[in-house]
């Protein structure tokens, strides 16, 4: 199927219904009454008409309606409700105000498909939580943080506590597109993987797909995490902040011109490293990081946005080792309507993840990392109230720096050296549409064309029958193949080129007003690999691109899910099974040394990976008492055979579990209001225990004691599980005040569980034998927050 071919089918199938009868356009946007801060996702329901719209990105909305007199229901989680009757006779633009609501007993938690359980939509495997339920979780010395809350949410795991990054269905950590106001973030973690680089308070809206990812996303294999910052309060100058055991925040907003245009600046800082200078302790690890954005309206049609975020690590070991990393993106963004019925963003995004290492010690210093900038065009067409196409190009321009190693001083005996940089050019089209069939059947369809450019370069290295892995029959064991001869191509010529067709598919068939059965076709490319031999990637790990001898990740996954409402939506139920085959996953040769290598292809090899589950999602959405249970059964295996007869592959080219896999997976979420000025809060927590490769065997040589691995991955840590509470209190709760505050009480581990982080193994000094020795990061932990907003 080309591209002419599928807008020409679109065209087809909706020519019916565009001229059937006459209609007008209603459009608009809508905000926050006390803010204008635009609000994404809200639903605007034509019950009369049995249709409705929901805003996009920038809380903008069009719909199209026959000639008469309607009556609008606008609802948005967390917002007083609002009715209004208008009526068309021509086109109208129409914006919206809601009204936080000061009612907290109907919040909805967790919601899935953008608010509640949204039985008619094709859109499956999507979960948003919202800001004010993860600011009240339970979590480790009680900071606030995006990534772990998402923890909570079935299909979604990590490498363990302390881990950086986050697994969805069986995926690596790499395999995440994670986009801050549409800016790519290379890492999300602080402190190495104890917190995420997300400030919360400058948080608006999160939504994480794990499946039936629509065409304007790609570049990732296993999820989409879409967060958007605020966009600031036009109307009057606002603080907030907190201050907590390992960091504090503070957020600034107002206007610029009032009504017009805002401004928000947030900062985070953590200061536990303080404390260190009152000991004799030389050692400290801390971060920081700033968030900001400038929104100025310029007409009813034209909206301008700026928006960046800077934040760095800082982990120095006695002035005599000092580690520096972090993300930088900044974007510039301009909302234009064309017409009532097409809505535009054009981007233009820098980002940059930067790793740097000062080793006085031995006299050098060690930088790298990797930069793009992306232009991207996007736009919303309303074609009628049954129809919605959105299509756009996005064009990235990449630059890796593997490493330079640079000496301090003359004194050092270090020699200056250069890691080869690389280049690549990657852009896509994107076109699909969301499409009403029926009152009980609807899809979204569409297509990404994509396709990568791997520029030239100072060094290419040439191998003997172009292959730089050989096998070693004699000794049984992969190794790195000598480099022949090398060249030098020039930047502005392609080396190697990728193209590929990326359909997307999503289905939903209602059965009654209360369930229905969705389906879902995903295949997407991934050009970028995460260089790293560890389950949980570190600051030191390196990003490299597809070219002549590593091919991009290929995946297809299929979902098939029931979905249920119970007793006017008080309960909702989520059913989802997946399949996912994954081509062309990265594998490591034994004995691989990723660091400083400026060969990397020497020591890799191409294989594959699947993962396949079942997923259950059961909540509580109204009353005192809410929350939700999220259960996870699957499996995640890879696999890497020889390229021909005489080669064992990897683990003899037999499947094996991922460090990632995890059986079981059970989380349970609630949260109680005793009454308005007090909230309890409660996370439990079981799974099954990571994989892991533990010695079966060992011998000596020359004294020397040698362990001998088995099956890669064939064993696991034992189970793990834990208990957190919270207490959130409001003591000005119900009073009319200009000054708000809080304070959260929470305990982490309640009943001390020490989980295995990891098990080494020795010989016992007293008694000789073999042991087995468990390294458990976190016991038991309180922690105290105090929130303040004025």
């Amino acid at each position: 199927m080309n591209l002419r071919y599928l807008v020409s089918l679109i065209l087809f199938l909706t020519s019916s219904q565009i001229f059937s009868q006459e209609t007008f356009t209603l459009n608009g946007v809508v905000t926050d009454v006390s803010s204008n801060e635009t609000l994404i996702g809200v639903n605007l329901i034509v019950p009369s008409a049995s249709t409705g719209v929901v805003t996009n990105d920038y809380g903008y909305y069009s719909i199209k309606l026959p000639q008469g007199e309607y009556e609008i229901e606008i609802s948005y989680l967390g917002y007083k409700s609002v009715r209004q009757t208008i009526v068309l006779n021509s086109d109208k633009q129409l914006d919206f105000q809601l009204q936080e609501s000061s009612e907290s007993l109907d919040e909805i938690l967790i919601t899935s498909d953008v608010e509640g359980l949204n039985i008619r939509k094709p859109e499956m495997s999507v979960n948003k939580l919202s800001i004010n339920t993860i600011q009240k979780l339970p979590v480790v010395f009680g900071e606030v943080d995006v990534v772990k809350s998402l923890l909570l949410l079935p299909g979604v795991s990590n490498a363990g506590e302390g881990s950086s990054g986050f697994n969805v269905r069986g995926g690596a950590v790499d395999q995440n597109l994670i986009l801050l106001d549409e800016a790519t973030i290379y890492n999300s973690s602080h402190l190495f993987g104890f917190f995420s680089v997300f400030n919360p308070d400058a948080i608006k809206d999160l939504k994480l797909y794990k499946g039936g990812i629509p065409s304007k996303y790609g570049g990732r294999v296993s999820s989409v995490l879409d967060i958007y910052q605020r966009d600031g309060n036009s109307k009057e100058f606002k603080m907030q902040g907190g201050i907590g055991a390992i960091s504090s925040r503070l957020l600034a907003e107002g206007p610029i011109v009032k009504d017009k245009g805002s401004f928000l600046v947030a900062g985070r800082s953590s200061y536990a490293h303080l404390f260190l200078k009152l000991t004799d302790n030389e050692n400290s690890a801390y971060f920081y990081d700033l968030n900001t954005k400038l929104t100025y309206n310029i007409d009813q049609r034209n909206k301008l946005l700026v928006s960046g975020y800077f934040g760095r690590d800082v982990f120095n070991i006695s002035q005599n080792f000092e580690n520096t990393y972090g993300n930088a993106v900044v974007n510039l963004r301009w909302n234009h309507i064309f017409s009532d019925n097409i809505f535009t963003n054009l981007s233009v995004i820098y980002s940059d993840y930067y790793y740097g290492l000062n080793l006085n010690f031995v006299g050098f210093n060690w930088d790298s990392g990797i930069s793009n900038l992306n232009v991207k065009y996007d736009f919303n067409h309303y074609i009628n109230d049954d129809l919605q196409l959105k299509y756009g190009v996005q064009n990235t321009y990449y630059k890796f720096n593997p490493g330079e190693i640079e000496p301090i001083d003359d004194e050092s005996g270090i020699n200056y050296f250069k890691l080869i940089d690389k280049y690549a050019f990657e852009n896509a089209f994107y076109i699909s549409a969301e499409h009403k069939f029926s009152d009980k059947f609807s899809a979204e369809y569409g297509v990404r064309l994509s396709n990568f450019f791997r520029l030239g370069q100072d060094e290419v290295n040439i191998y003997e029958n172009n292959n730089p892995v050989e096998y070693d029959a004699e000794r049984d064991i992969y190794r790195e193949a000598e480099i022949l001869d090398t060249e030098e191509v020039s930047r502005g010529e392609i080396m190697k080129s990728y193209n590929n067709f990326e359909p997307r598919l999503a289905l939903a068939y209602t059965l009654n007003e209360k369930q229905s059965i969705k389906a879902s076709y995903n295949r997407m490319a991934q050009y970028l690999h995460l260089i790293s031999n560890t389950s949980s990637p570190t600051p030191l790990d390196v990003w490299a691109p597809s070219g002549s001898y590593i091919k991009p990740q290929i995946l297809d996954q299929y979902a098939l899910g029931y979905f249920r409402n119970f007793n006017e939506n008080d309960y909702s139920l989520e059913i989802e099974g997946f399949f996912k085959q994954i081509d062309n996953r990265l594998d490591y040769i034994d004995g691989a040394n990723l660091i400083a290598n400026n060969a990397i292809e020497r020591v890799v090899l191409s294989g594959e990976a699947r993962a396949y589950g079942l997923e259950l999602l059961l909540r509580k959405n109204k009353g005192k008492l809410t929350g939700w249970m999220g259960y996870t059964l699957s499996r995640s295996e890879q696999r890497t055979p020889g390229r021909t007869e005489l080669e064992p592959g990897i683990n003899n080219g037999n499947w094996y579990r991922t460090n990632y896999d995890k059986t079981h997976d059970l989380s349970i979420t609630g949260s109680y209001e005793i009454n308005t000025k007090w909230q309890l809060n409660a996370n439990f927590i079981f799974q099954t225990g990571l994989a892991t490769t533990f010695p079966n065997a060992q011998y000596e040589y020359e004294g020397i004691t040698i362990p001998v691995y088995g099956e890669r991955n064939g064993d696991r840590l034992p189970s793990y599980h834990r208990l957190d509470i919270s207490a959130t209190l409001n003591p000005g709760a119900g009073k009319n005040k200009k000054f708000e505050s809080s304070w959260n009480f929470g305990i982490y581990n309640l009943y001390n569980r020490q989980n295995a982080y990891s098990i080494s193994f020795r010989e016992n000094a007293d008694t000789g034998m073999n042991e087995a020795v468990r390294l458990s990061l976190f016991g038991i932990i309180p922690s105290v927050t105090y929130n303040f907003k004025f």
